[in-house]
C-alpha cells in the first residue's frame, strides 16, 4: 500500500523543527543506498515557506511545509536513464546515489523544485521519506516525528482515506499525482477600516459585503471598525459597505492576486435631504464611490 503525507497548514506554527531534524538525520550522514549525504547548506529536503500578507497593520502570515510530493507518476522517475530514479512498493520515490550520478535532468524535471543538485557529489537528491528509518522499524520519517503540532502527518493512504477527503495537492494540472496532501491551504484577504472621516471615529457594526462572480459574503465591522475577508480565490471582487446614515460605499474591481489591505476607507454621511429623499423613496440607493 501507498504511504502518503498529510499537511495541515492551519496547524503549523514556523517552528522549523522539521527542517531541523531532517538536517540532524542526513547531514554527514551516509544512508546509501537510500541517500548520500545532505549538504549543511544550500538544501531543505523539507522546507518551511514563509508567506507575509497583506500591509501593516492588516498582515497574516502563512507557513506551508513542502517536501517531495513522492508521486504516483513522478516526472523524475521518467526523466531518469538506467532506472536512476525508482518507485518503491510503498510509494516512495527515491534516487539511486550511484546510478543518478551525472543526470542533472532528474532535478531539472521535478515541476515542484523538490530535487536539488549536488555539485560536490556530482547528483541530484531530495526527501527520501526517511526510507532508511522505515526500513527498520520507525513508523514515521523525523519531520514527522518531532512536529509538536502534528501539522504534518504520515501513514498508509488507506488508512488516513477519511482525513484525506477535502484535502489539495499541488500543481494538480502537471499530472503527476502527488501523494503529500494539504488541508486548508490559504487563500487571499481583502481587510480594511471603516470610519467616519467628520467625527474621526471608527465605525462599529457597518455590514460589509463582498462579491466575486455569483457567490456573495457578508460580515460586520467589529469594535475596532475593521472587517476580514479571509482565503479568498484569485480573481475581481466587489465591495459595498453599509452603515445607517451613511451612503453606501462601493468599490470595485478588487483583484486578489494578493492580499488586500483597504486601509482606512471614509464614509460619507447623508444630508437630511437625502436622509428625507431615502426615506419616502425606499429603493433609492445613495452610492459613495470615492
Amino acid at each position: 500500500m501507498a504511504k502518503v503525507f498529510l499537511i495541515d497548514v492551519a496547524l503549523c506554527t514556523g517552528c522549523d523543527n522539521c527542517q531541523l531534524a531532517c538536517k540532524d538525520e542526513h547531514v554527514g550522514n551516509d544512508w546509501s543506498p537510500i541517500a548520500k549525504p545532505q549538504p549543511e547548506i544550500g538544501q531543505f529536503w523539507i522546507k518551511k515557506n514563509e508567506e507575509v500578507c497583506g500591509t501593516v497593520p492588516k498582515v497574516k502570515v502563512n507557513y506551508m511545509p513542502t517536501l517531495c510530493n513522492h508521486c504516483e507518476n513522478p516526472a523524475c522517475v521518467a526523466a531518469a536513464k538506467d532506472g536512476a530514479v525508482y518507485q518503491r512498493e510503498d510509494g516512495l520515490v527515491i534516487i539511486d546515489p550511484e546510478k543518478a550520478a551525472g543526470q542533472k535532468q532528474i532535478a531539472e524535471a521535478c515541476p515542484y523544485g523538490a530535487i536539488y543538485w549536488n555539485e560536490e557529489l556530482d547528483i541530484p537528491q531530495k526527501c527520501t521519506g526517511c526510507a532508511h528509518l522505515l526500513d527498520n522499524g520507525y513508523s514515521v520519517p523525523r519531520c514527522v516525528e518531532v512536529c509538536p503540532t502534528d501539522a504534518i502527518r504520515f501513514g498508509e493512504e488507506e488508512d488516513l482515506a477519511e482525513d484525506l477527503l477535502g484535502t489539495e495537492v499541488l500543481k494538480p494540472e502537471t499530472g503527476c499525482k502527488p501523494r503529500v496532501h494539504y488541508r486548508n491551504l490559504p487563500g487571499k484577504f481583502i481587510a480594511g477600516t471603516v470610519y467616519d472621516p467628520e467625527e474621526k471615529e471608527c465605525l462599529i457594526g457597518a455590514k460589509v459585503r463582498l462579491q466575486i462572480g455569483g457567490k456573495r459574503y457578508s460580515t460586520f465591522t467589529d469594535d475596532f471598525g475593521d472587517f476580514w475577508f479571509k482565503d479568498l480565490a484569485i480573481g475581481k471582487h466587489n465591495i459595498y459597505i453599509d452603515m445607517p446614515g451613511y451612503a453606501t460605499y462601493v468599490q470595485k474591481d478588487i483583484f486578489t492576486k494578493e492580499c488586500i489591505n483597504l486601509g482606512d476607507i471614509p464614509m460619507r454621511k447623508l444630508t437630511a435631504e437625502e436622509m428625507k429623499d431615502k426615506f419616502t423613496t425606499g429603493e433609492k440607493k445613495l452610492e459613495w464611490i470615492p
